[in-house]
C-alpha cells in the first residue's frame, strides 16, 4: 500500500513531536522542505501525471501543519466534520471528489500539530453539553466525521494521528469519532474504542468494485472484518455507496445484500446501519480518467442518464437526473428491505 521514498517536509511539522514519530517511522525516504503542503508542483495540480497517480500515491509522503481549525456542522453522516489530521489518500477509487481539492493525485497528508487538533475537539465536545433529540444521527452522542478527506485506516499506516483521536472519543461520554473506510485495518482492533468510534466500512458490488475502487480491501475482505470489528469495541455501520447503475446492477446489489447477511453474526446485525448514496460525478474528473482508466468511465459517466449540477463551489458536477434518480433510489431501497430487512438505512440520496 505505501512504501515512502519521499517525503516533502514543511519545516514547523519537521520540529513537533508528531512529525518527527512519521519522519523516524521511515527513515530511508529522501526529505525534500516545501513551504506549504497546499504547493507541491510535482504532486498536485498536474493533469499530466494521471498515469503516475498509484506511483505517486506509493512513494510520496507529505507532512504538514494544519492551520485552522473548526468543526464545520453536517447532518448526514455525523453532526460535526472535525479538523482533519490528514488529507489525500493511498487509494485511487475512480469517482472520488476528495482529489479534486488538490490536484489529482493527491497522495496523504500528515498533519503534525495533533494536539492542537485534539485539544480543539475536547473543547469544542464540552461545549455541546449534552445531546437532548435523537436524530437519525445517533440516540445519545454528538458524532464528528473524523476522516472527510481521506481515509483513517489508511493513514494509520503512517502515523498515530487517529489513534489518538480514537483514544480522545473513547473518553467522551458524550460524543464518538465517525469514519468511512475501504482499506481493512487489522492494527485498529487493539485500541480499545469503548463504543465510541463508529466505523463505517464503503461497499459496492465486486464486480464494480474491482473496476472502480483502485488499491482498496476487497469487499469480501470489508465483509469479513465486520463481526471483528464490533467484537473490538467499535461501533460497525456500512456505506452502500456509491450506487451506480449499470446493466444488472439489482442483480449485483442483491448478491452483495446477500452476502452482508451471510458475513454478520446476529449481534452485529443488531447494531448495523447503513448510509445509500448515489453517484455523483464530476467533469473534470472524467476528462482525466480518461487519461489513465478510460474503463471506469463507461460506467461512471452516463450522459443518457444524467443532468449537471453546479456545486457551492461552482464546480461542474453530474447526478442522475432529478425524476430517475427518484426511482432508481426507491428500486434500491425496496431492494434493502427485501433482503436486508435488518438494516436500517439512516439516510439516503
Amino acid at each position: 500500500m505505501l512504501s515512502p521514498t519521499r517525503i516533502y517536509v514543511e519545516p514547523a511539522a519537521a520540529l513537533l513531536p508528531r512529525g518527527r514519530e512519521v519522519l523516524d517511522r521511515f527513515p530511508d525516504a529522501e526529505r525534500v522542505e516545501v513551504d506549504s503542503h497546499w504547493r507541491i508542483p510535482e504532486l498536485h495540480g498536474d493533469e499530466a501525471n494521471a498515469r503516475r497517480w498509484v506511483r505517486i500515491k506509493r512513494e510520496a509522503l507529505v507532512l504538514g501543519v494544519k492551520k485552522s481549525l473548526s468543526a464545520r456542522p453536517n447532518g448526514r453522516s455525523a453532526h460535526f466534520i472535525a479538523p482533519s489530521t490528514a488529507n489525500g489518500c493511498a487509494m485511487a477509487c475512480a469517482y472520488c471528489y476528495v482529489p479534486r481539492r488538490k490536484g489529482y493525485s493527491n497522495p496523504i497528508t500528515v498533519f503534525a500539530n495533533i494536539d492542537q487538533i485534539t485539544g480543539y475537539l475536547a473543547r469544542h465536545v464540552g461545549r455541546q453539553g449534552h445531546m437532548t433529540e435523537p436524530g437519525q444521527i445517533d440516540d445519545r452522542a454528538w458524532v464528528y466525521d473524523i476522516g472527510e478527506n481521506s481515509d483513517c485506516s489508511a493513514d494509520a499506516l503512517v502515523s498515530d494521528n487517529v489513534k489518538d483521536l480514537v483514544q480522545l472519543f473513547r473518553g467522551l461520554p458524550t460524543a464518538k469519532a465517525s469514519f468511512a473506510t475501504k482499506y481493512v485495518n487489522r492494527d485498529l482492533l487493539d485500541w480499545d474504542p469503548r463504543h465510541r468510534t463508529r466505523v463505517r466500512f464503503s461497499l459496492m458490488p465486486e464486480r464494480t468494485a474491482k473496476l472502480l475502487d483502485i488499491r482498496t480491501s476487497p469487499v469480501a475482505e470489508r465483509l469479513a472484518a465486520l463481526d471483528d470489528f464490533r467484537a473490538a469495541g467499535y461501533e460497525v455501520h456500512v456505506n452502500l455507496s456509491p450506487v451506480v447503475v449499470h446493466d444488472g446492477w439489482l442483480d449485483d446489489w442483491r448478491e452483495l445484500l446477500e452476502s452482508l447477511g451471510d458475513a454478520a453474526s446476529p449481534a452485529t446485525r443488531d447494531q448495523l446501519a447503513a448510509e445509500v448514496i448515489m453517484l455523483t460525478h464530476n467533469q473534470p474528473l472524467h476528462e482525466v480518467n480518461l487519461r489513465w482508466h478510460p474503463q471506469a468511465e463507461d460506467l461512471l459517466w452516463r450522459p443518457d442518464l444524467q443532468e449537471v449540477k453546479r456545486s457551492e463551489g461552482g464546480g461542474v458536477n453530474v447526478r442522475y437526473r432529478r425524476g430517475l434518480k427518484r426511482e432508481l433510489l426507491d428500486s434500491f431501497l425496496a431492494l434493502v428491505e427485501a433482503h436486508a430487512p435488518y438494516l436500517r438505512v439512516r439516510y439516503a440520496f
